[in-house]
């Protein structure tokens, strides 16, 4: 087994570029090119994995917050973590997940509170072979929480994976997270009427 690397994470926006080299031309990441949130399901399938790409590079163009941000080692970038105003993510507030989440008596919708523009979400997380298991995720999170933060965010949302209802969950589930991951970061379960797909939120105004 390799030693897990050692030099230190370093988050910052992302720029273009660097989320170009990270997602590169093979895997998952090259082919959905963190799109499919972003777009409805007719929209998502009438563009190939070029098309998405163009998409997302646009999200860079547009003179708004980036649309993630980048963890380096090294000076390479070795993980993304996407996060915007949950209004950019339509297949999110669509989402059973959420719908669910919303329906609850229990629960005070975040908006209520904050507004829907002052809602984001983390939708999803590459971390590069090699560097797994290593600090790279967590760093990522608390760096979209200061993304969000300082483009005006009251409430940062996620919908993560509970790998202890959901032992089979492959990549293909973990790119949301692990619940886990985002308690450790101070989230709170805000719903799990979907089993093993929770909503955790983090309420900026009681955060330090």
């Amino acid at each position: 087994m390799k030693d897990k690397p050692t030099a230190p994470v370093v988050t910052a926006a992302a720029e273009w570029g660097d989320v170009e080299l990270l997602f590169g031309m093979r895997g998952e990441p090259s082919r959905c090119w963190c799109r499919y949130f972003a777009l409805t399901g007719p929209e998502y399938l009438a563009l190939d994995p070029a098309g998405r790409k163009e998409q997302l590079k646009g999200k860079f163009d547009g003179g708004t917050p980036s649309p993630g941000v980048l963890a380096y080692r090294d000076g390479e970038p070795v993980g993304w973590c996407a996060v915007e105003p949950r209004t950019c993510y339509p297949r999110v507030l669509r989402s059973q997940v959420l719908r669910l989440a919303e329906t609850d008596p229990e629960q005070v919708p975040p908006e209520a509170k904050a507004g829907p523009a002052g809602v984001w979400s983390v939708t999803c997380f590459v971390v590069a072979a090699g560097h797994r298991r290593s600090g790279v995720a967590p760093a990522l999170l608390q760096a979209a929480v200061e993304h969000a933060r300082i483009h005006g965010a009251a409430v940062v949302e996620g919908y993560p994976v509970d790998p202890a209802l959901r032992p089979k969950a492959g990549a293909a589930d973990l790119y949301h997270g692990t619940l886990k991951l985002f308690l450790n970061a101070g989230f709170k379960v805000a719903s799990t009427a979907v089993p093993g797909r929770a909503v955790v939120r983090l309420d900026l105004g009681t955060t330090g």
